[in-house]
């Protein structure tokens, strides 16, 4: 996990690393408190295409890997919902 993930104080969704991406990646974030976390991956016109989390977690850092081997090439968002956090950020699957 990325030391950036371990100083995180508060919610935060970080990006994926190695991007761009073929065909796995890594999503960390960092959950403040426990509670329901949702970590979903979307197309480009917006189309949920992965849910990765959708549980209740406790606090502190979390990783999750995603695996694109199915999709196409091309620009992807992740989206994380925790409490009343949320946040999103691009990735780019290239084959």
């Amino acid at each position: 996990m990325k030391d950036n993930v371990s100083i995180a104080k508060s919610y935060e969704l970080f990006q994926n690393y190695p991007n761009p991406f073929n065909p796995t990646t890594t999503i960390s974030y960092f959950v403040q408190k426990s509670g329901l976390v949702t970590l979903k991956v979307y197309d480009a016109l917006g189309r949920e295409v992965a849910s990765l989390v959708n549980e209740i977690q406790s606090q502190g850092p979390k990783e999750v890997t995603f695996i694109g081997d199915k999709l196409s090439s091309g620009i992807y968002y992740y989206s994380i919902s925790a409490g009343d956090f949320k946040d999103t950020k691009k990735m780019m699957l290239i084959k």
